[in-house]
């Protein structure tokens, strides 16, 4: 095999998009727990913690990103799944850590925000041009994809605090975006002008 055919480029772009849904998962999360900390799923005497959900979406995303269909749309889908299954992962890091503790000082907020701001604005700073091309370039139709991939994924975390009506709410919503999103995508003919 030659060297370029096994060469996998820096994708800045998906690395931007994975971390800034990293960053909203994460704080979301965080939030969410802190302001309703009774708020949980048990089953049969188990606790379901919101990581579970994050390691499914990593899991997943990882394995279709391996063995999927690849394009710029869905690898943008990919990251944004990726990353906001890392912060609901990253925002039990403590609890797994100390195996039971979620409010330890292990999670460091504050330090995960930081790193995950200076990453955001080293990108930003390295390859703004390309980034502003590649994120203002989206079509409107990818967008509203990527928000209802978002919304659908995060709305595991209501599930995870036993908040069914937000999360099918949520998880609504974003299959919403998706199936209009695809939808949208299909019906605009090739050489037609998208929105």
């Amino acid at each position: 095999m030659s060297r370029e055919a096994i060469r996998i480029p820096f994708k800045h772009t998906l690395a931007f998009i994975a971390i800034a849904a990293f960053l909203l998962s994460f704080f979301g999360s965080r939030l969410f727990a802190t302001a309703c900390p009774t708020c949980v799923v048990v089953g049969r005497g188990i606790h379901f913690h919101h990581f579970w959900y994050g390691i499914g979406m990593v899991a997943l995303t990882g394995w279709l990103a391996i063995v999927g269909r690849r394009t710029e749309r869905l690898d943008r889908a990919y990251a944004l799944v990726y990353g906001l299954g890392l912060g609901l992962i990253g925002d039990e890091v403590g609890l797994l850590l100390t195996f039971g503790n979620y409010y330890s000082e292990l999670t460091y907020q504050i330090f995960v925000g930081a790193i995950g701001l200076i990453i955001l604005g080293a990108l930003a700073v390295r390859f703004g041009e390309r980034l502003r091309k590649d994120l203002l370039g989206m079509k409107r139709w990818e967008v509203v994809g990527l928000v209802g991939f978002f919304l659908a994924g995060f709305s595991t975390l209501f599930f995870a605090f036993d908040q069914e009506l937000l999360g099918i709410l949520f998880a609504l919503s974003g299959t919403l975006a998706i199936v209009l999103s695809f939808r949208h995508r299909h019906e605009v003919m090739p050489g037609q002008a998208e929105n």
